[in-house]
């Protein structure tokens, strides 16, 4: 009874009714108590993780697709003795020849070279302009000037270094058509014009469109 009183001590206070546990050990107590129950709980989800893994590694079959084995190449030896040559001039010149047939009219279209050059054939279109345009026995003569000096130019002249004919003088402009060489080797048209500037001294050069 005493041993039993003595434990009764430990656990608290006592009164006159009997032994009273106190409020702080019976905390203590339900929380190492509840403490065991969810570990255990905790062991148990994980262990059913773990068995459900296993089935799911067990379960599944890897899959793998059969490759066809590599073929041997074999390499293509080109033999060019006595076959066609794809680059050979005579067939390119050939086919020059089919294509100048073929625009008919186009290949009409060629400058004099017999012709005696003039002067601002010399120089190229873009280094020229039109400063001015004066009436001469009723006909527009425009004034083109290049390299310092200030040249009569009426219709029928040439300008430019690619065989520009002067076609149209008016107040503003001068329009040309010149004759040049394409990729081809065909010479085909396109227009030009000089639009008058002022005669200033560094006021540029004459436009060319």
């Amino acid at each position: 009874m005493r041993k039993a009183f003595s434990f009764c001590r430990l656990l608290g206070p006592t009164t006159e009714a009997g032994v009273l546990p106190s409020r702080r050990l019976l905390v203590g107590a339900s929380v190492v108590a509840l403490t065991l129950l969810l570990g255990a709980c905790g062991l148990s989800d994980e262990g059913e993780i773990q068995q459900w893994m296993t089935e799911q590694r067990q379960a599944m079959k890897p899959t793998a697709q059969k490759v066809d084995e590599p073929k041997e190449f074999a390499p293509y030896v080109y033999e060019a003795h006595g076959q066609a040559d794809p680059f050979d001039p005579q067939k390119i010149l050939m086919v020059v020849a089919r294509q100048r047939e073929e625009r008919g009219s186009a290949s009409a279209i060629k400058p004099d070279l017999e012709r005696r050059r003039e002067v601002l054939e010399g120089f190229p279109l873009d280094q020229i302009r039109m400063v001015g345009m004066m009436r001469q026995g009723g006909n527009n003569v425009a004034l083109l000037e290049t390299n310092g000096a200030t040249h009569l130019v009426r219709i029928g002249n040439y300008a430019g270094q690619n065989f520009g004919l002067v076609t149209r003088i008016s107040e503003t402009e001068v329009v040309l058509k010149e004759i040049y060489q394409d990729a081809a080797g065909e010479w085909v048209e396109r227009p030009q014009k000089l639009e008058l500037q002022e005669s200033q001294a560094g006021s540029g050069q004459g436009s060319k469109r």
